[in-house]
């Protein structure tokens, strides 16, 4: 088999000593390399996939936009995409009368909301405010904006000197409570945190909170508590806090819901999508505010303090349009509730009772698994042992993609692993999935 690395060619890889095929083509839930290998596209990548790979209508409308007008500036022009993308976006994200700001990628849509967040507090006469408080195990992007929030000490350390750092708080995780309680005698300490940091920084400096509704990879799909987010609701209302929902991998189904924070009927703010908004076909982001801070900006100063080449992008918006429709056509979204409620069964079935699984949990088909060393005690793994990427190449190496992820135990230890395949997995998929999955786990820490 022909396979690319670091050795061949002029590519920078970023994982340098992987060896990887080359892609020949893709089809529903399936990659195939020109070797004519197939793999069972388990994780969408990391969880972008969610109508399937090869939608022609989606293929087509893309074709169609570049022919008609593949680039335009944002400030000279807006496009019939961006427009009716706008609309049909406006009857589904959790915000009353929304706008919504185009970029291309997760890490740009956190950077425009933390600097919304700032330039609304501004303006509204509170210039003091600069402060947004975030999560520990939290990932929100590579800019260092985003970088900044994110709370991955492996991914921070490097560029520590270089980042304005902010205020972190313990996330809801609850198979490792940081507070070393349980739910609910816990009286929900991992909400409250979130005042103390407000009272410890001064209310008057800090202009938001920012957090993923189910934790992402750094967590592998970490629930919190019910009672978490319409707390932490109220706190950000007291303080004067913009609530910023980080929703990039959790938008558009993939918790089986439109978007996680309509699980709790909660209203954020400021809300963050990307990944599954074009589906893997295009690169697009969308940061959605509240017009009545958008009015607040325009009368103070007229214009937003921000911008991109690729903003608002014609061709982004028209894949973007057409993969909710997809998505709405197909009932997809209730197909990831339904689908994930029965992957989440089967995950149980076959590995919840491996002494080195130590916690399954997702929603939707949003699915993490922890791997520890004594399930009793919950002991991780030693990081040098690698057990996460190990279990994920030798699943790969049996045609199956799910997403491994380390450090979740205290920033350098711990492994997981997620499954979250496209919506439209069937049910004999998924029992594949998870045979491979599991002989991928027995090949690297046994039965």
């Amino acid at each position: 088999m022909t396979e690319y690395g670091e050795l061949k060619g002029h590519v920078f890889y970023r994982r340098m000593a992987h060896k990887r095929p080359m892609i020949s083509h893709s089809e529903g839930i399936y990659l195939f390399d020109t070797q004519g290998r197939r793999y069972i596209d388990a994780s969408g990548g990391p969880i972008v996939v969610n109508v399937g790979h090869g939608v022609e209508e989606i293929v087509q409308t893309m074709a169609e936009q570049a022919r008609q007008a593949a680039y335009v500036h944002a400030t000279m022009f807006t496009s019939e995409p961006i427009e009716a993308y706008s609309a049909a976006l406006a009857e589904i994200v959790p915000l009353d009368n929304p706008r919504f700001f185009f970029l291309a990628s997760g890490s740009e849509a956190v950077e425009t909301a933390v600097k919304f967040a700032r330039q609304v507090q501004v303006d509204r006469g509170e210039p003091g405010r600069y402060r947004v408080i975030a999560r520990w195990h939290s990932y929100h992007g590579t800019t260092l904006g985003a970088l900044a929030v994110s709370g991955r000490p492996g991914l921070r350390q490097l560029f520590q000197p270089m980042m304005a750092d902010m205020p972190h708080i313990p996330p809801p995780y609850c198979y490792r409570c940081p507070f070393g309680a349980k739910y609910p005698a816990c009286g929900l300490a991992c909400a409250h945190a979130l005042e103390e940091a407000v009272k410890i920084n001064g209310r008057e400096t800090v202009a938001a909170f920012i957090a993923e509704p189910v934790s992402g990879a750094s967590l592998a799909a970490a629930v919190p508590p019910n009672e978490y987010w319409p707390l932490v609701r109220q706190i950000c209302d007291h303080y004067g806090l913009l609530l910023i929902a980080d929703e990039v991998m959790t938008g558009f189904g993939r918790t089986g819901r439109w978007f996680g924070m309509h699980h709790w009927g909660v209203q954020p703010d400021v809300v963050t999508m990307a990944k599954g908004a074009g589906g893997g076909y295009f690169p697009l982001s969308i940061t959605a505010v509240k017009t009545a801070d958008v009015q607040t900006i325009r009368t103070a100063r007229g214009d937003f303090v921000h911008g991109g080449t690729f903003s608002h992008h014609a061709v982004a918006a028209a894949t973007g349009l057409a993969v909710l429709k997809y998505l709405q056509k197909h009932n997809l979204v209730d197909a990831a509730r339904r689908q994930g409620e029965k992957l989440g069964q089967k995950l149980h079935a076959a590995l919840g009772d491996h002494p080195h699984v130590g916690d399954i949990r997702g929603r939707g088909l949003m699915w993490g698994l922890e791997f520890v060393a004594d399930r009793d005690g919950k002991t991780p793994f030693p990081a040098a042992r690698g057990v996460a990427k190990k279990i994920g190449d030798a699943a790969f190496e049996r045609g199956l993609i799910v997403y491994p992820s380390s450090g979740n135990a205290d920033g350098v230890n711990g492994d997981q692993v997620m499954v979250a395949p496209p919506f439209i997995v069937t049910d004999d998929q998924l029992d594949e999935i998870v045979g491979l999955l599991v002989e991928a786990v027995s090949a690297v820490i046994g039965d």
